[in-house]
């Protein structure tokens, strides 16, 4: 039999598809992202993101611009369609009268009610903390969207065009915040972080929440937090100072 034989071809079709079926969404999405399949994702590590509302900054949307120009979020036509990862919310305090300005996107929980609800497995949480969504089997029926209580998911409604490369987008499918994975992947931190201290304010703070000696480890053993919505107990990835 030769090398080039049908039946050959048709072994290594069938492995591939036994490759891809021993981690459905996982597989694929690290596929889509140009992930090594030699270097899944770890559990010895959880992603996270501290915001300072101290030091963010009324009316500053440089954390927002840099999240739709890395993602490719700002090629839609009309302002309507634009998905928004990261939306700006302006709170006061009605008492004392203070005013705080604070990013919120995907929480990236520890228990996502979005995966919860999810009838096939697109929503699913990675091993180090990050909550993607596998295009692939996602069938826009938008129960994540119901489920999750920070409103940070999105639904594509029009067709993707000016992709950007390891982020996959699509019609008829629902998105939200990805922590910048492909970035990540890279040894890199998200978009919003670095456009951030690029901006000179600072108040965005990324790193394994699992590592005491991190940077944010420690912030968060030395400062008061807050979890958005922690009557909820989902013990979020991303925590708020100055709240």
């Amino acid at each position: 039999m030769s090398a080039t034989s049908p039946e050959i071809s048709r072994r290594a079709l069938l492995g591939a598809a036994a490759a891809l079926a021993l981690a459905p969404g996982l597989r694929l999405i690290e596929l889509a992202q140009g992930r090594a399949p030699g270097e899944p994702a770890t559990g010895r590590v959880r992603w996270g993101l501290l915001v300072d509302a101290n030091r963010c900054t009324s009316g500053c949307t440089a954390c927002v611009d840099a999240c739709s120009r890395e993602n490719g979020l700002d090629s839609a036509i009309e302002l309507r369609q634009r998905p928004q990862w990261i939306r700006k919310v302006e709170l006061k305090e009605v008492r004392t009268g203070r005013e705080a300005s604070l990013p919120v996107m995907c929480q990236h929980c520890a228990d996502p009610p979005c995966v919860d609800v999810c009838p096939t497995g697109a929503s699913f949480k990675r091993a180090d903390g990050i909550v993607l969504v596998d295009r692939h089997a996602c069938i826009g029926c938008r129960y994540c969207m119901m489920a999750c209580p920070y409103k940070a998911r999105s639904f594509v409604h029009a067709p993707v065009t000016d992709q950007r490369q390891g982020v996959p987008r699509g019609k008829g499918c629902v998105e939200s915040c990805t922590l910048c994975v492909h970035r990540i992947d890279r040894d890199q931190e998200p978009a919003c972080v670095q456009a951030c201290a690029d901006s000179g304010h600072g108040a965005l703070l990324f790193g394994d929440l699992n590592d005491p000696h991190s940077a944010i480890a420690r912030r968060l053993r030395e400062v008061e937090t807050h979890a958005l919505r922690a009557d909820l107990a989902l013990d979020p990835g991303v925590r708020y100072q100055g709240i």
